[in-house]
């Protein structure tokens, strides 16, 4: 009965052995393949923390040309702005000059008709003396 006892415990543990070395086997196995797989994303991690890091270099590069431009594009509205304020008081200098010239020539427009109109009395004149110094002789 012993001896029965006896080996049919050493069957059952090296069945149990058995089964043991079999799911340390499948544990190594899974080990295996959880460092395969921990290896792989932490190659993944490095390829995107590197066209992250490609990225926000170009992004800071984009950034810096597009402040250079708006900082041109400013200048450039600000040397545009101060030629159209000197453009409009030139402008309105030469509006001025126009309004005063036009003055002018309205003046002597009138001075002129008023001499013509002196010249042509004075000539009416000279014709009533021609004539009245006629009928003295």
């Amino acid at each position: 009965l012993i001896s029965s006892a006896t080996s049919s415990l050493r069957m059952e543990t090296e069945i149990l052995e058995k089964k043991l070395r079999e799911a340390q086997m499948r544990l190594a196995e899974k080990d295996e393949d959880k460092e395969k797989e921990i290896q792989s994303l932490k190659r993944r991690v490095t390829e995107l923390e590197f066209q992250l890091t490609m990225e926000k270099n170009s992004s800071d590069s984009l950034l810096g040309n597009m402040r250079k431009e708006i900082q041109h594009k400013a200048e450039e509205l600000e040397k545009l702005t101060q030629e159209r304020t000197q453009l409009i008081h030139n402008l309105s200098q030469v509006q001025e000059e126009s309004c005063l010239l036009q003055e002018t020539v309205r003046r002597e427009c009138q001075e002129r008709c008023e001499l013509t109109a002196a010249l042509s009395q004075a000539r009416e004149q000279v014709l009533e003396l021609k004539k009245l110094s006629g009928n003295f002789s």
